[in-house]
């Protein structure tokens, strides 16, 4: 495939992680504290099938492995919601069963793959190894969200979540100048600024609280 082609699916999928960021951003603002509306996890999830097809026409395993951990807490966030039910049943099954059914393809039907992901020449293992290591910091977040979530029986993006959000961004920044990938970098460089900007709204509104 083209490579032109292949950064273009990068590069939407990373318009959509970014667009998410900012409607998530302006929410925050106009009500001075984190909010999480539905379209974050909706674009969350189609960001996140698609940078997962990215990562594997890159024949690079850190991003495949991120996405493949996060996909589905999207999709529990959505149900948490309550708007899971709302997308039409033949989608809710294509985007259940496509990643799962991805993976099995690539990984059972074709050994070569799988070595060139874990062996190829174009990333020295110390940088795959601090690729593995930022996206599972970068994922972790979702499951720390999630398993918040599921303990206040509803949707929301707690101080861990932004706090582990900035410290994976920078590691997986620094995999990107390395790894010289346009489509990580002007990703993770916007992030940052947002993630920053919601541990000061989440601090704000904590010292309000205390001070009420």
């Amino acid at each position: 495939m083209n490579d032109w082609l292949i950064y273009c699916i990068g590069f939407i999928a990373q318009i959509l992680f970014s667009s998410r960021l900012i409607i998530q951003w302006i929410t925050s603002e106009k009500h001075q504290k984190v909010i999480t509306p539905t379209l974050f996890w909706t674009l969350s999830l189609i960001a996140s099938f698609l940078l997962f097809i990215y990562g594997y026409l890159r024949d690079d395993f850190a991003i495949m492995l991120g996405q493949g951990l996060t996909y589905f807490i999207y999709i529990r966030n959505l149900q948490l919601q309550g708007e899971w039910e709302k997308f039409p049943r033949i989608m809710q099954y294509i985007l259940l069963g496509a990643p799962t059914l991805i993976a099995i393809y690539y990984f059972n039907n074709n050994v070569i793959d799988r070595d060139v992901l874990f062996k190829n020449e174009a990333i020295p293992t110390w940088l795959l190894t601090l690729g593995i290591v930022s996206q599972i910091i970068f994922t972790f977040r979702f499951i720390y969200q999630w398993i918040y979530s599921e303990r206040k029986k509803q949707s929301s993006l707690p101080f861990g979540f932004w706090m582990l959000s900035l410290i994976g961004s920078l590691l997986i920044l620094i995999y990107a100048v390395y790894r010289r990938d346009p489509v990580l970098f002007i990703g993770h460089g916007l992030g940052l600024m947002i993630y920053a900007r919601n541990l000061f709204l989440i601090k704000k509104s904590n010292a309000k609280e205390t001070t009420a």
